[in-house]
């Protein structure tokens, strides 16, 4: 596997490649264009000097996070073959540029749903927390209301202001789409970008939907084991794979995340690793990497990870906000630097474990 961390670009993140250098063990990142939007054609000249601003820090460019799929791909308009081609076009020079690996979602109008940004947990540390009862009681066109005074002042993926001014609109504009829907165009759109994936050997990684369960009636369909296979076998190529996020998945707590990573044996083309703590079933707040500090065994997951031989880059995912770091909620360096830490510490215990015959169980 390959270390890495989230990394949103000189400009947006409070976080500098500097100190990514610095973290043990963390050999690259994870970025985008991030000023770009759904649809736009990526310029060459600025993929180039993203990769080259992170080269020169002493890192790899390891992937992509993401290249945002237009709503008219999603919903099944009549121009989304032009957001198709521009989406093409963009892979093509990704590849170009010696970019193998796409990070990407297909949720319909919020691409991840947090009740609060700003949790305070017994230690003081502050996460990102969901609670359903608190959900059912907004009213959607007033979601980014709810949590825009807990961003720190940054732009948060996915609740980017001009996206969200359009709420009501997107709404109205998915009224129709149902999983089957979502899936069809899924597939139609997979299909039409898996050409340029074989020929440049782009790795494509679906992320999962976050939580893993319909929030505002919208569909969701990438949710748990049945799905995911349903989406590989629908498009039954090794480009069309998974990022498999613990923290999304798990969500949903029949999710059996370690029975579900070796159920995707060479389809899973990046990996987030993070913990949650449960209060209720749909109630949980992020935690810190650590088992302890959560409700999943993560020694169990990065076990799995290694039985089914994954070697492509992984990234601790949202930390908490401590030592009174102010940053992009879930994004902070403190928390996550210490979650790559452990993470490679575990891994380091399982490949010792079996280079001395020992079974890691």
């Amino acid at each position: 596997m390959q270390m890495t961390l989230r990394w949103y670009g000189t400009g947006y993140d409070t976080v500098t490649l500097k100190q990514i250098r610095q973290i043990p063990g963390v050999t690259g990142v994870i970025s985008t264009l991030y000023g770009t939007q759904p649809g736009e054609v990526w310029e060459t000249s600025d993929i180039l000097a993203l990769k080259k601003e992170i080269e020169d820090a002493g890192l790899k460019l390891a992937g992509i996070e993401s290249v945002n799929i237009h709503d008219a791909i999603k919903i099944g308009t009549p121009d989304r073959e032009q957001y198709i081609d521009n989406y093409i076009t963009t892979l093509e020079r990704l590849g170009q540029a010696d970019v193998h690996m796409v990070c990407y979602n297909f949720m319909p109008v919020f691409d991840w749903t947090r009740s609060e940004l700003a949790r305070k947990r017994p230690d003081g540390s502050t996460v990102l927390a969901y609670n359903q009862a608190a959900i059912d009681a907004i009213v959607p066109e007033k979601m980014f209301e709810t949590i825009s005074g807990e961003m720190n002042g940054t732009v948060m993926p996915g609740w980017e202001p001009e996206r969200m001014a359009h709420v009501k609109e997107l709404f109205e504009a998915y009224s129709d789409v149902d999983d089957e829907k979502l899936f069809a165009n899924l597939k139609y759109f997979l299909e039409r970008i898996m050409p340029v994936c074989d020929k440049y050997d782009i790795n494509m990684a679906i992320h999962p939907d976050d939580p893993a369960w319909s929030v505002f009636g919208l569909p969701r369909i990438i949710i748990n084991k049945a799905n995911i296979l349903r989406m590989m076998q629908m498009v039954d190529n090794p480009h069309n794979g998974v990022t498999f996020c613990s923290g999304s998945y798990g969500t949903n707590l029949e999710n059996d995340l370690p029975d579900m990573i070796r159920s995707l044996k060479g389809r899973i083309h990046f990996a987030h690793v993070r913990n949650l703590k449960f209060n209720s079933q749909q109630d949980f707040e992020e935690a810190a990497h650590l088992s302890s500090d959560g409700s999943f065994d993560m020694y169990e997951i990065m076990l799995a990870l290694y039985d089914i031989g994954f070697d492509g880059p992984i990234r601790p995912d949202h930390g908490r906000m401590i030592w009174d770091e102010v940053a992009m909620p879930g994004y902070g360096l403190y928390d996550r630097a210490l979650g790559a830490t452990y993470l490679n510490g575990l891994w380091e215990a399982i490949e010792k474990s079996h280079e001395r015959g020992v079974t890691p169980r």
